[in-house]
């Protein structure tokens, strides 16, 4: 059970407990929805980005979501979820050398949008878990 009863505003048990804060939520929203469009990356590329994310950032709802899928991985995809791990483990602590690996298989748009939702996605999943927002059970 989450931490606090949920707003009658969103959609998603992860919107509701937002939804206390409308300007907070409707801006979220809007930002998730810009993550979720292919831009400079797939929005196949940012989704297992996400999951690898949601394996150590602590919130049960967004590890629900699925894990990564590493059959389906191509080289970029493969550098995007091992700069995403490389994250987790250093606390956002990114050596230099690990950085450069970014700039051999990315243009400066695409480490850019990689980084952004990156961190956007963990703040995300670090609500989540601060408020101890329960996988949804079908």
């Amino acid at each position: 059970m989450a931490r606090i009863n949920k707003s009658e505003f969103g959609v998603t048990p992860f919107q509701r407990l937002l939804g206390y804060n409308r300007e907070i939520l409707n801006g979220w929203i809007l930002l998730g929805e810009v993550f979720e469009k292919d831009m400079n990356l797939s929005s196949r590329l940012k989704e297992q980005v996400r999951r690898v994310l949601a394996q150590s950032n602590g919130c049960e709802y967004c590890k629900a979501k699925g894990t990564p899928e590493p059959h389906l991985f191509d080289e970029k995809m493969s550098i995007a979820t091992g700069f995403a791990e490389v994250f987790l483990k250093q606390k956002g602590d990114i050596s230099d050398a690990q950085f450069n690996i970014l700039r051999e298989y990315l243009s400066d748009a695409e480490i850019s949008e990689l980084c952004s939702f990156i961190a956007f996605t963990t703040a995300s999943q670090y609500f989540g878990a601060i408020m101890k927002l329960e996988a949804v059970t079908t």
